[in-house]
Formats: C-alpha cells, structure tokens, sequence
C-alpha cells in the first residue's frame, strides 16, 4: 500500500480540505434535527411565531451551509480522486515501459492493459468515494447515537441492537465480496485477452473460418465473467433491502414506543421527531459503511494488481552510475559475442549455447539457420531485452550491461520481423528513428529504402496518413518503411531481422546494394531465411540448434558447412549457388 500512497501525497492538502468540508457538513446535519424539535416543543406548542422565525431562519443558513460544503467536497474529492488516477496511471505506464520483455511475458499484455486501465479506474473511485463516505459515516454514526441519546435514553436502547446486526451484515457482506471482486478483475483479464487476440489476428480468424469457434470462445468468456458479477451484484441487491427492511422496522417501533411516551407525557413530539431523525442518521450511516464495503474488495483486488506491476522490479536494469561506462563513438564500431548462453524463463534447455563471433563496421555479418536455432534470440540479447545467462555480448569492447540501455540502443538501428508501425503520417513514422530529422534526412532514408516511388504515388506523400498497424499497406511497404526508419537514425550498428522476407528479388536486390553504399561505415547484422540474401556477406553465421555450426564465406561454408550446405540446396539451383 505504501507504494500506491505515494503517488498522494501531493493530493493530501485537497483530501485534508475535502475532511473539512465533510465535517462542517456533518455537523449542520446533526445540527438540524434539534433545530426542528425546538420548533415544535418551543415554538408551535406554545404558539410562539417569534421563536419560530428566528428558528427557522437558522435552518436555512445551517441547511444552506450543509448544501454549500457538500458541493464544495463533491467537487474537490473528484478533483483528488482524478488527479490520483492520472499520475497511478502514470507511474504504471512508466514501470511498464522499462519493463523487460521478461516481465511483459510474466504479467501478459491483456493483463497489464487491464491494469493501467481498468484497475486504475476502481482504485480512482474508491478514493472519491472514500474521501466523504470514510469521514462523514463515523462521525454521522457517533454524534448521531450521542445526540439521540441526549433526546431520551429508553428509546435509545433499540440502537444497542441494531447496530451490531447492522455491522455483522456488512462484516459478512464484505467477507463474501473481497474474493468474487478479485475474481471478477482476472475474469475481466481473460476476456481482454481473447478479445486482444480477435483484434490482431481477425486476418488468421477469417483465412481459416474460425469466426464461429473464436465466438464461442469470447461467449465463454463473456459467460464466465456475467456468471460473478451477476452473483455479486444479487448478492449486493439482497443486502440493501435487507439493510431498508431493518431501518423501516427500527422506525415503526421508535414510533410505537415514542407514541406511547408522548401519550404518557414523559416525551415531547418534538423529541420523538428529532430521535426518528437520528435513527435515520444512525442506519443511513452504517449503509454508508456498507457502501464502502462494497467499493473496498474491488478496489482492494485492484490496488493489490497495480502494486504487483509497481513494486516488480526489471529484470534488465542499468548499471550503477559509479559503475556505467559510456564510451565514445569508436571510428570502426566492433560487435562481439563471446561464450554466449542463454534460456528463456522456464526453458528447459538453452537456446542458444556458447556462442561466439566478431563484427567490424564495414562488414556485412550475416545469421542464418533452421526455424528455431536462435536467430531473433542473438538480436534480443544485442538489444538487451534479455540479458544473457554466462558468456558477454561487447559493443567497442565495452560489455553491454556496464552501458546504460539508452546509450546502447542510440548506437542500433532496429528492423524487427514484423514491421511495426504507428498511426500518423509516413514522415512521422521515419521519424521514429530520430525526433529531430530534417525533411531532406526522411527523404533520404526513404529513397535508400527504396519506399520513395510509392510513398511519392500516394494521395499526399510523406504527409499521407499510415492507419494504426498500418493496415493500409502492404507487406513490402511496411518493411521498407520500417528500414528507413532505422536508417534516419545514422546508427553504428544496424540489425535487419529477416527484413527483406516481404520483397520481390528485385528490389531486394537494389536495396542491398543501395545499403552497401549507404552504410558501410557501419557494423551490419542481416538475420535471413533465404540464402540469396547473405550470398554476399562477408562473414556467415551458421547456427543448428542454438550452437554455431560454421563461421565464413558462402563458398567456405558450402566446403566446410553440412548444414549451410543443405539450407542453400534446399533452396537454390545448382546455376544460383556459385
């Protein structure tokens, strides 16, 4: 709890204001009903008009007062209440970004969606509710069993016995609750989930008519999450009448039994009045109470969610200050991999294992091998998004964990299998690569990518809009932008990850060749399915089942290499290999 609290602390002069103000309110409410039997014992009984004026005039203002603090903390507890969700949500988003792809596996995408959204919002409207309802139930409840005590003490004894059945009642109701809240929020996880996977893959669900099964599938969902908050809420819509019920009967019998005191001459109406008014307060306060027990087990579940995200620290972090290294930009960059091993969380084996090799900047150093042997996994770790299990990963020889993540990732430019890319306009989607480039630099990268011929073919250029995932274009078209977004940035390390599996051969051909002329003082990693694509590269990775199998040429590799030489028979004709 200590974590979320301190993300309030800016918020505690408006939450001390929002007491404030809930408390003169309080009092005006407990002032009235006296107010009201003076009226009738001292005023109408004896026909005093005077009195009754003066009283009455008093009522307004104190009513008047009452309606204006109201107000007042209505407002002000909204604005504390919203003002506490905006930097929660915030500080979730924050922790979210710097978490590794290790953490984003562990909680799940759905599942921190809900988190930063969902449970944000409940956490939000427990402390609105909780700022007035916390403070006026306890105070209403005491002064109004002292003040109804001071009006006659016989008929305050039936208080003694409601209360307690009162506040079992909303014990009970809150012992059941706080499990099927926490229950309903990892419902509402599931449902994300297969809703998320409907959205992304809607093109798979329609190839292969899936559309009925992935029905039934969010149907069960749905299903599941409707059965538990049905049963909550008929729960909840059985505790209050049960809790009216009690206040109607606790009314009829302070009436029977005030009835006949008054008839006796030991108690004025105007007393009984004022007692049926404290009753009132007395109930309608402890349904306050019950009212915040029905808000406290979801916002608990959820306040227990978002301090899971905010108090899991990254498994990837950057070093100590005192310890971080940052070198200068070296005039030849070097990448080296030496002895690396690594798992994923849970594997059983590794995949990759005692990995080893060299790039210069100059060089083109492919990575090739079978589904599975470890291509995307080298790149991860380059990129540490996972840091490697033994062995080191070195970058102008400095190991990567003694370099903060950002100076790291300044020095790479990233092409990722799937080009990803965001809603808004071509030129700003290149920009993503460097914030700050100039019309001439995006021009630049697109016509080295070559993306300019169609870029210039839309409606309105690099102003043309991209749709979010950038469903409007095609498969080529995302790569290439997506390469030209690395090439903005003048990195010293480029890495193409299967990058060019989109194009047709020609023009994979002319962006090779473009690129060699572009970037060739720079280190170039290509991770490649097809042969065709790292027939030129100075130096070929092999890899089998996450072990090097071969480091060379291509022709060194067809001498010495049985599994490169089988990949590359597997795919080219005799003509094409030499």
């Amino acid at each position: 709890m200590n974590v979320l609290l301190r993300y309030f602390r800016p918020f505690w002069p408006t939450a001390l204001l929002v007491i404030l103000l809930v408390l003169m309110q309080s009092f005006s409410q407990l002032f009235l009903p006296t107010l009201m039997a003076d009226i009738v014992d001292k005023g109408i009984a004896v026909g005093d008009i005077g009195f009754i004026m003066r009283s009455g005039v008093l009522m307004l203002l104190v009513a008047a007062l009452g309606v204006a603090c109201a107000v007042a903390a209505s407002y002000f507890s909204a604005r504390t209440g919203t003002g506490y969700g905006r930097n929660l949500r915030r500080a979730v988003f924050a922790r979210i970004l710097s978490f590794s792809l290790q953490e984003y596996d562990r909680f799940g995408a759905a599942s921190l969606i809900t988190r930063t959204t969902n449970d944000v919002t409940q956490v939000q409207m427990m402390v609105m509710g909780a700022l007035r309802m916390a403070a006026m139930a306890p105070l209403m409840m005491i002064g109004s069993v002292i003040m109804a005590v001071s009006r006659d003490v016989h008929l305050s004894r039936m208080i003694l016995f409601l209360v307690p059945v009162l506040a079992a009642a909303v014990i009970a109701l809150a012992r059941i609750g706080v499990p099927l809240f926490k229950a309903i929020q990892e419902k509402l996880d599931r449902l994300n989930l297969v809703l998320r996977e409907n959205l992304t893959g809607i093109r798979v669900i329609r190839a292969f008519n899936r559309d009925e099964y992935e029905s039934r599938r969010f149907d069960a969902a749905n299903l599941d999450l409707t059965r538990t908050a049905v049963l909550v809420n008929r729960l909840m819509a059985a505790a209050m009448p049960g809790m009216m019920a009690l206040i109607n009967l606790a009314a009829v019998a302070a009436v029977w039994f005030g009835g006949r005191r008054v008839a006796e001459g030991t108690l004025q109406v105007g007393s009984l009045m004022a007692f049926l008014q404290y009753l009132m307060q007395i109930l309608f306060s402890l349904m306050m109470v019950s009212m915040m027990f029905v808000m406290l087990p979801r916002a608990m579940a959820s306040v227990n969610r978002i301090r899971a995200v905010l108090e899991t620290e990254p498994g990837i972090a950057d070093p100590p200050e005192e310890e971080a290294q940052v070198p200068a930009s070296a005039e030849r960059a070097l990448v080296e991999f030496r002895n690396v091993t690594f798992r994923y969380p849970g594997a059983e084996v590794p995949v990759l294992r005692d990995v080893s090799f060299c790039t210069r900047a100059g060089e083109v150093t492919a990575i090739i091998g079978g589904t599975g042997a470890g291509k995307s996994t080298l790149v991860n770790l380059l990129l540490r998004f996972y840091d490697v299990d033994s062995g080191s990963i070195l970058v102008n020889g400095v190991d990567i964990r003694r370099l903060p993540q950002e100076v790291l990732r300044k020095k790479i430019g990233y092409v990722p299998q799937q080009a990803l890319l965001f809603s808004g306009s071509v030129a700003d989607n290149i920009r993503c690569g460097k914030e700050d480039a100039g019309d001439e630099e995006v021009r630049r990268a697109a016509e080295v990518a070559q993306a300019l011929d169609f870029i210039m073919a839309m409606s309105r250029g690099f102003d043309s809009e991209v749709a979010q995932g950038g469903v409007n274009l095609s498969g080529g078209q995302k790569q290439r932008l997506a390469i030209a977004r690395a090439l903005v940035r003048r990195p010293e390390i480029y890495i193409f990850d299967d990058s060019f599996s989109a194009l047709d051969f020609r023009t994979d051909a002319r962006l090779r060749r473009a690129l060699r002329e572009e970037v060739s003082d720079a280190v170039i990693l290509i991770v490649a399915q097809r042969v065709s694509t790292v027939m030129d590269a100075q130096r070929i990775v092999v890899l089998d089942a996450g072990k090097v199998a071969g480091i060379g040429t291509h022709k060194e590799l067809l001498e010495s290499c049985p599994v490169y030489r089988e990949i590359v028979y597997s795919q080219l004709s005799e003509e094409e290999i030499v």
